[in-house]
């Protein structure tokens, strides 16, 4: 007799949708600056969904981060960021780096405005941060270590990057009243000077 290979079950379409409905909430919560003083049922009320549906999806609020956290994978900049690494020309991989660093800030700013500013207080906030920097560095690293190969920067390479592409560094710069455009340009002129041979 044949035996049937194990095929993991199939997610229902209905259960995918309410995900997203619970997330986009979450999303919507996050932009508003809302998010951490909402309960389980806020969230459940604007995803229209019961608070037993919420915890079907996910366990706790950190759940709830890192499933935005996920979703930011997806998103074209960040991704644009992380291929530029590979461009053959380093100075072109920097300013290609840099500006979809840039991007990715701007376009989820209110979110990222939310999880930075409660990092100290709120434990989902902090592993979100702890995370993407993670994942940052990894990428910064393999661009510094081209660098340096190159001779095109020095031993400092990785520290300078991470100032370049930091969400700190681009509210900074927002705060001076600098568009996303003059954010981009000032922040590649920097890079230039780092990398002068």
């Amino acid at each position: 007799m044949k035996t049937r290979g194990y095929r993991p079950p199939r997610r229902s379409t209905r259960g995918d949708a309410t995900r997203r409905k619970i997330m986009k909430a979450v999303h919507d919560l996050l932009a508003e600056g809302a998010f951490h003083e909402a309960t389980v049922e806020e969230v459940a009320d604007r995803a229209g969904v019961s608070r037993a549906t919420v915890y079907l999806h996910f366990r706790s609020r950190l759940d709830m981060i890192d499933a935005i956290c996920d979703a930011f994978a997806d998103n074209e900049a960040l991704q644009r960021a992380k291929g530029a690494i590979e461009e053959p020309d380093l100075t072109k991989a920097a300013e290609a780096a840099i500006e979809n660093s840039v991007r990715f800030w701007a376009s989820e700013d209110a979110v990222f405005a939310e999880l930075y500013g409660v990092v100290a207080v709120d434990p989902a906030a902090q592993a979100f941060v702890e995370r993407q920097r993670a994942d940052r560095r990894r990428h910064m690293e393999r661009l510094a270590n081209r660098l340096h190969a190159g001779k095109r920067l020095q031993r400092r390479a990785l520290a300078q990057l991470m100032l370049l592409t930091s969400y700190e560094t681009y509210r900074e710069l927002r705060a001076e009243g600098l568009n996303q455009r003059d954010i981009i340009a000032a922040l590649q002129e920097s890079a230039g000077l780092l990398l002068r041979p």
